[in-house]
C-alpha cells in the first residue's frame, strides 16, 4: 500500500502470529531488491486496551521498530475495511503512546486525528543543552552543529507527532541538502531516539513544499508525521495559517491545526498497490 507514495507493506497480525519475526527479516522484507520492498512494514493487531478498536505496530526499513506513521495509519485504516476486518468507521486505533481516530471519506481519502503535538523535550526526546537558541514568534529555533556536508548550523524547530522531528525553512525545495545533512541531522547527539529530518519550502501561508529524511527510512515520497510537524513549526513561527496543503513528492496531504493543545488533523490519500503472500 501507499499513501501520497510513501510505501507499506501491511500484515494481518490477528489471524497468524507474526511476534517471533526478527529486525533481520523486517529488513529482508524492506528490501527493494532482495525482498517485497516498503518504507515501513505495519502490523494490524488485536487492540489491548477498551478503547480503541484494533493495534497496530510500526518497523522500518532497517528493521526498528517506532512509534508513529502518519500516511501509514490511513493506509492502516483502508486495510481493515478491504479486508473485511471491520465496518466501523470512525476507528480507533492504538499504536506505541496513544490512540489515534481514522475516519474514511466517500472519496477516498482518509482523515486522521495525530493528537495535540509535543513540544516538551523530555518527551520529545530532545537533549537542547549548549545549543545556539533564536526566538521567532511563538517557536524556538535551534541550531544544530554539523560536519556533514560543511560545518555549519541548521537552524530547526523541534517537534513530536509520536515521533521526534526537526523542520528547517529552505528557499528551494529541490536544492535542499535533504539526501547531504539529513543524515547527519537524523543521527545528532541531541536526540537520543534519532530525529527525523524535515525541509520545508513556504510557498504561501496555506501552502508548502516539503521534503523528509526519515529516521531509519531515509528520504521518503511523503511522510504524514513529517507534514504535521512541518505546518505545526510553521504555523508556530508565524509564516503560516490553517489549513495548509502540503505538496509531497508523491502527493499533497492537508493538514489542519488550531493551536496550542489542539489536535493535528490531516486528510489524505490511501491505496492498495497489490497482494500476496511471502515465506518468512
Amino acid at each position: 500500500m501507499h499513501g501520497a507514495g510513501n510505501d507499506f507493506i501491511v500484515l494481518n497480525g490477528i489471524d497468524q502470529d507474526l511476534a517471533n519475526i526478527t529486525p533481520d527479516q523486517w529488513r529482508k522484507l524492506a528490501h527493494r531488491q532482495l525482498g517485497v520492498g516498503a518504507d515501513q512494514i505495519l502490523i494490524v493487531e488485536k487492540a489491548t486496551r477498551p478503547d480503541a478498536d484494533f493495534r497496530y505496530r510500526i518497523f522500518n526499513a532497517d528493521g526498528g521498530e517506532v512509534e508513529q506513521c502518519g500516511n501509514g495509519s490511513r493506509c492502516f485504516v483502508r486495510f481493515i475495511q478491504d479486508q473485511g476486518l471491520s465496518s466501523k468507521n470512525p476507528l480507533r486505533v492504538e499504536v506505541a503512546h496513544t490512540v489515534l481516530t481514522l475516519k474514511s471519506h466517500p472519496d477516498g481519502q482518509v482523515e486522521v486525528d495525530m493528537g495535540a503535538p509535543i513540544f516538551e523535550h523530555d518527551f520529545i526526546p530532545f537533549n537542547a543543552a549548549g545549543l545556539h537558541t533564536l526566538q521567532e514568534f511563538h517557536e524556538t529555533l535551534y541550531a544544530l552543529p554539523l560536519t556533514t556536508p560543511a560545518t555549519h548550523d541548521s537552524w530547526v524547530g523541534v517537534v513530536s507527532m509520536g515521533n521526534p522531528h526537526a523542520v528547517q525553512v529552505v528557499g528551494d525545495i529541490n536544492s535542499a541538502p535533504v539526501l547531504e545533512e539529513g543524515p547527519s541531522i537524523e543521527k545528532h547527539g541531541a536526540f537520543p531516539n534519532r530525529v527525523n529530518a524535515g525541509y520545508m519550502q513556504i510557498l504561501n501561508r496555506h501552502e508548502i513544499h516539503l521534503r523528509v529524511f526519515e529516521r531509519g527510512a531515509g528520504e521518503t515520497l511523503a511522510c504524514g508525521t513529517g507534514a504535521c510537524a512541518a505546518v505545526v513549526s510553521g504555523i508556530r513561527r508565524g509564516l503560516l495559517d490553517s489549513p495548509v496543503t502540503v505538496h509531497t513528492r508523491g502527493g499533497d496531504l492537508l493538514v489542519a491545526w488550531g493551536g496550542v493543545a489542539q489536535p493535528v488533523i490531516m486528510t489524505g490519500p490511501a491505496m492498495t498497490v497489490f497482494e500476496g503472500e511471502v515465506a518468512i
